[in-house]
């Protein structure tokens, strides 16, 4: 009876250990990839027009600065979202540093336009710096500065 009681400790306890295993759970994400993640799909949301997507990702709060030095709000971000209609042949996001401090966090990051702007092929670089917070357990938007890189 012993020896039973031995193998079946044994037997659960490989279980318990298995089924612990890292190798069988999702990995745990870094702020900073979720950041860089949310980044990327707000900018994909914007090209299919996906105003709920972007939606939730911004605080009621938010205000966005533009390359043209003006302002707007979360609706007119939205609205700028539902009229868009550039072609975009290539948008590259690349050059990310996060930084996260507790419940906020400040990304920069270069995004790199190819498309056809009023019929002509146009190249356009900005650079941009998002402030978010973490809210209700979710990183959301609370602000976003654009600047155009003049071509040299």
């Amino acid at each position: 009876m012993r020896w039973l009681r031995y193998v079946l400790c044994c037997v659960l306890a490989v279980a318990w250990t298995v089924a612990a295993s890292p190798s069988h759970s999702q990995p745990i994400k870094s702020d900073q990839q979720i950041l860089i993640e949310l980044e990327r799909g707000w900018n994909e949301a914007f090209y299919r027009k996906d105003v709920t997507f972007i939606e939730d990702l911004l605080t009621d709060e938010f205000m966005a600065t533009y390359d043209d030095g003006s302002r707007g709000d979360k609706a007119r971000e939205l609205a700028l979202t539902a009229e868009f209609n550039q072609q975009v042949e290539s948008a590259i996001q690349d050059d990310f540093t996060v930084r996260v401090y507790r419940d906020t966090a400040v990304v920069w990051f270069t995004l790199r336009l190819v498309g056809i702007r009023q019929g002509q092929r146009a190249e356009v670089t900005f650079r941009y710096t998002d402030l978010w917070v973490l809210r209700d357990g979710r990183w959301q938007s609370e602000s976003s500065h654009r600047t155009k890189v003049n071509p040299n």
